[in-house]
C-alpha cells in the first residue's frame, strides 16, 4: 500500500512564502506523474502542479511564477515551494501521485494566508 506523507503547512502573512514536501513509501519511479492539489473550503479540489517522470512541469494559471514543483527521486520526495502567498492560496493541499495501479493521495496539510 502506497502512503504519502506531506508536510509544511501553517499560518504565513500574504507575501510570504512556505515549502510543502511529500514523502512517498515506495519509490516515486513508479508514479508517472506526481502533483499538488487543493481545495479551499466549500470549493473543489483543483490541480496546483504536476510533474511528470519525464520532468514535464504543468501550473495552475494562478500560481504560475510564484510557485515551483520539484521532485527528487532519490529521496521518494516531491516539493513545492511558495512564494509571494496570497489570502487566496488559502486551503488543503494534497499529495498525489498517479501510477499504473491507481491514483493516491496523502491527507492533506492546510495552509493558511493571513495577516
Amino acid at each position: 500500500q502506497v502512503q504519502l506523507v506531506e508536510s509544511g503547512g501553517g499560518l504565513v502573512q500574504p507575501g510570504g512564502s512556505l515549502r510543502l514536501s511529500c514523502v512517498a513509501s515506495n519509490s516515486i519511479f513508479i508514479f508517472n506523474t506526481m502533483g499538488w492539489y487543493r481545495q479551499a473550503p466549500g470549493k473543489q479540489r483543483d490541480m496546483v502542479a504536476t510533474i511528470t517522470s519525464g520532468g514535464r512541469i504543468n501550473y495552475a494559471d494562478s500560481v504560475k511564477g510564484r510557485f515551483t514543483i520539484s521532485r527528487d527521486n532519490a529521496k521518494n520526495t516531491v516539493s513545492l515551494r511558495m512564494n509571494s502567498l496570497k489570502p487566496e492560496d488559502t486551503a488543503v493541499y494534497y499529495c498525489a501521485a498517479r501510477g499504473v495501479n491507481g491514483d493516491y493521495w496523502g491527507q492533506g496539510t492546510q495552509v493558511t494566508v493571513s495577516s
